[in-house]
């Protein structure tokens, strides 16, 4: 175990950069987590949805319809059979997402996953369990509906909760909230000061 530890620990002449850099890398993570308001994607608050501004067409129209009133996004886009699948599905979308996002790769029309499919089928299975089955005497998988034994429910729902939306440009006035800004206060505080002088 010993030999392990010396392992990681660099020679004399390295220890002071070393540091240095992991110190730096340490701030600037610290830094990319506050600004990208990285916990509130641990809560179930939509208005988190609309971090990114290529949300709001699909923030707009989840809130003006009959889902705005009993659900959030999470309800529908989440697992919601057991924890660790919440939190490990929740980080490898939020991944792919920050990813797509900071890279400026999001496409002008946001189209949901397969691993997203297969979330919302279930969700919309578990919230309309009495419905499903007065309509439909098999299970209703999107891993049925991929081999042609049945539909997606938003296929004959195609409208709800979202509407018709195409692009960004969807709902080009909607009313959504919007992000607060990512400076820190003091940073901002700081600024001002020396603008003043």
């Amino acid at each position: 175990m010993k030999r392990l530890i010396r392992f990681f620990i660099p020679p004399p002449q390295w220890r002071l950069p070393v540091i240095l850099a992991l110190g730096m890398l340490g701030g600037f993570g610290a830094f990319v987590f506050y600004v990208s308001n990285a916990v509130s994607y641990l809560s179930d608050d939509p208005r988190t949805c609309v971090n990114c501004h290529v949300m709001a067409p699909q923030y707009a129209t989840w809130q003006r319809s009959s889902h705005g009133r009993v659900t959030t996004c999470n309800d529908c886009h989440v697992p919601q059979d057991n924890i660790l699948r919440t939190y490990a599905f929740k980080a490898s979308d939020g991944m792919r997402h920050a990813t797509m996002f900071t890279l400026r790769l999001e496409p002008q029309v946001i189209q949901i996953k397969e691993a997203g499919v297969t979330v919302v089928q279930e969700n919309c299975i578990r919230c309309h369990d009495d419905l499903v089955h007065r309509v439909s005497s098999g299970s209703l998988t999107a891993m049925n509906a991929r081999a042609g034994e049945g539909l997606l429910c938003w296929e004959c729902h195609r409208e709800v909760p979202h509407g018709r939306v195409n692009s960004l440009a969807s709902t080009p006035y909607a009313r959504v909230p919007r992000p607060g800004p990512v400076t820190p206060d003091w940073i901002r505080n700081y600024l001002d000061k020396s603008d003043n002088k």
